[in-house]
């Protein structure tokens, strides 16, 4: 458990600074461009080697000390997000969500309309059409659903046709805000943590092999995932030399959970099954031998980007780990004891033996 004086260090505070800078990035499924373009200047900018996929992801391959069994490690850099579905008469606009989530868990969101047609980028707030109590009887108990809730845009429009003229257009995609704090209890709550916490660790482990910090036990592929809140993020580009596959993703907190926000989440089953019992059990003997804090959980609904290699047909043991977050694709919150505890794991496990 976490000391109840618990502060900041120096090191830690970095760590946390890099995935709130990664959060605050717009990167809804789909719509990923721009925070591809920041993880290849940041590539470029140290020097490291990467392949742009087709898919939109980015792959980067580091030599080991076996260069004949290879590891894969992966981490999505989407997140949800939503796209405009109509263009109401009184300008407000309709959406679609992308990603599994609940009305209620953006209603009062302040979000961003990326226009496809111009590249301008307008902001907004995600409400109930039945906002104010003052007017609406139902306000408190009509559903938050796709016929209720709206994008009111902080612009002058009145029509259909006012917010044609800013050059939004349906099929335009809505991200939003992160809203992302660091607390100096070392909580940091925002959205958008499940996955950009994998992400900013996964780049953290890179930078360190790179530096001569870590060293690979086998040739590793780090995968940068674009596509797995739709289901496929990383079910592709597996080079064919890798035997284990680990999706480093969030542990989901909630009733009937181990997980919590101070400990590394090492799943043990999700929706799709379990997970590689030899590789689980392996997960768990290097917590243990390196005093890394640990639970072993059950996501019931939930997959990962593992999960989807498995449905594609690759023949791998296939593991999933990664930082407790609370109030999962809702605004979400970890502790940098549990960020900690999850980038100790990742560089074990790459130093360990198959």
């Amino acid at each position: 458990m976490v000391e109840m004086n618990y502060q900041l260090d120096a090191q830690t505070r970095q760590r946390l600074e890099a995935i709130k800078e990664l959060t605050e990035i717009p990167s809804p499924t789909g719509y990923t461009v721009e925070i591809m373009n920041h993880l290849k200047k940041r590539f470029n900018d140290k020097g490291i080697d990467f392949k742009d996929t087709s898919k939109g992801g980015l792959l980067v391959t580091l030599p080991g000390k076996d260069q004949e069994r290879h590891r894969y490690l992966t981490a999505h850099v989407d997140t949800l997000g939503a796209m405009v579905r109509a263009i109401k008469p009184d300008g407000r606009l309709k959406i679609d969500l992308i990603g599994g989530y609940m009305y209620n868990a953006i209603e009062g969101t302040y979000c961003q309309i990326h226009s496809s047609l111009t590249g301008e980028v307008y902001t907004g707030t995600i409400l109930m059409h039945q906002a104010s109590i003052h007017v609406y009887r139902d306000a408190r108990t009509a559903e938050r659903n796709q016929a209720n809730m709206e994008v009111r845009i902080d612009h002058p429009v009145f029509s259909q046709e006012d917010v044609e003229k800013l050059g939004i257009k349906v099929g335009d995609f809505i991200s939003l805000a992160p809203r992302a704090e660091i607390t100096e209890s070392g909580y940091l709550k925002s959205r958008h943590l499940d996955d950009k916490v994998s992400v900013a660790l996964l780049l953290e482990a890179i930078d360190a092999v790179k530096a001569g910090d870590l060293q690979l036990a086998h040739t590793t592929h780090f995968y940068i995932s674009n596509n797995e809140e739709i289901g496929y993020g990383g079910n592709s580009n597996i080079p064919s030399r890798v035997e284990e596959y680990i999706a480093v993703d969030m542990g989901a907190l909630g009733d009937d959970q181990t997980s919590d926000e101070y400990t590394v989440s090492i799943c043990a089953k999700d929706a799709s099954g379990p997970y590689h019992v030899g590789l689980r059990n392996h997960l768990v003997r290097l917590c243990q031998a390196n005093d890394i804090p640990y639970k072993v959980d059950i996501y019931p609904f939930y997959q990962s980007d593992a999960s989807a290699a498995m449905h594609a047909g690759y023949d791998l043991r296939h593991g999933l780990f990664g930082a407790g977050i609370d109030a999962s694709h809702a605004y979400e919150r970890t502790h940098a004891t549990s960020v900690k505890a999850t980038y100790d794991l990742i560089c074990r496990y790459l130093e360990s033996d198959m």
